[in-house]
């Protein structure tokens, strides 16, 4: 699995620019002297060899934070990178298509409340550091000043009053739980100009006898006496592009350590594109009590992987499966 996704990894997260980098540009070299104490000790840095004081520093602070979950709680989502397909078996052997999702150097960049901004929400980086010199000027003071490092993605995700969370507060993998369901948005592929039977499934005109040269044609579009094609109706035209979400998407792996998660099917975009992972609206969302308002790493432990729990009969049996 190690190999596999290494494989999958966009060139992008590689090669993460180190804090060196930041101090060399004058504006960015400011973040470290904000006002902000948590912003200052969640800002990247290289992986340490072993549990720094800034890291137990910072969990300090945040573990504070930890309350217990509640049903009408909601949490933030996450921002993560498509790094491809894979085949992933569970305890029985039953083989699943998965997705692997990337959730690197994802952080909290901004707090929005009823009192500053009429709503609720946390304003979310992710998708790796960027650098500052493709970075526009108002951009970059929007991140100097939340004492953040630029990202390459930035989204809102509307939460609840309990699940707000300072600037420069990092969102590991260990937020979902093995065996929960996700909703992944992403931006779906585009296909380009195509006609009614791939666009909407259209089943098309007979292949054979008294269809001439009208094989794939959409038919009839309006009716008699109307004079007028009815808004909405399907026809040819660009297909893909748009945004699509996959719903009740179940988590088969979470890896705290290369901050991976694996989910069941197909999500929406190609490689390296950039999705939004959020709890499930409609289905039962948790196998038990998840982390609120989200996980916070201890640096003196370390996490194993997690794998969903499996059914208690064989799904390969032909006795319990018909019987």
């Amino acid at each position: 699995m190690r190999g596999v996704l290494r494989s999958l990894r966009p060139p992008a997260l590689l090669s993460l620019p180190s804090r060196s980098i930041c101090a060399t540009s004058t504006l960015l070299s400011e973040v470290s002297e904000s006002e902000n104490p948590v912003a200052e000790v969640a800002a990247p840095r290289a992986a340490p060899t072993s549990a720094s004081e800034e890291d137990t520093e910072l969990y300090k602070k945040l573990s504070t934070l930890t309350k217990p979950y509640e049903r009408h709680f909601r949490r933030t989502g996450l921002i993560g990178v498509k790094a491809g397909m894979l085949p992933y078996f569970d305890e029985w052997g039953e083989r699943h298509a998965a997705t692997a999702i990337i959730l690197d150097t994802c952080e909290v960049v901004q707090v929005k409340t009823e009192e500053t901004d009429g709503y609720v929400a946390l304003q979310v980086g992710g998708g790796g550091n960027r650098k500052i010199k493709k970075v526009h000027f108002s951009q970059l003071g929007h991140y100097k000043q939340q004492g953040v490092r630029p990202k390459y993605h930035m989204t809102e995700f509307r939460v609840s009053k309990e699940a707000l969370l300072p600037p420069g507060t990092p969102l590991l993998a260990k937020h979902f739980l093995p065996g929960q369901f996700v909703d992944v948005q992403g931006t779906a592929k585009g296909k380009g100009f195509q006609g009614v039977m791939k666009r909407w499934g259209f089943a098309g005109f007979p292949a054979s006898h008294g269809a001439s040269k009208s094989h794939r044609s959409a038919g009839s579009i309006g009716i008699t006496g109307v004079g007028r094609v009815f808004k909405g109706k399907k026809m040819a035209g660009r297909m893909g592009g748009k945004k699509a979400t996959m719903d009740g998407l179940r988590v088969l792996r979470v890896d705290p350590e290369k901050n991976v998660i694996i989910v069941k099917g197909c999500v929406p975009g190609p490689k390296g594109g950039f999705l939004r992972v959020t709890d499930a609206r409609s289905r039962p969302r948790f196998p038990n009590d998840p982390p609120f308002p989200t996980f916070f790493s201890n640096p003196e432990e370390s996490y194993d992987v997690e794998d969903a729990p499996v059914s208690a009969r064989d799904p390969l049996s032909f006795e319990e499966r018909y019987h």
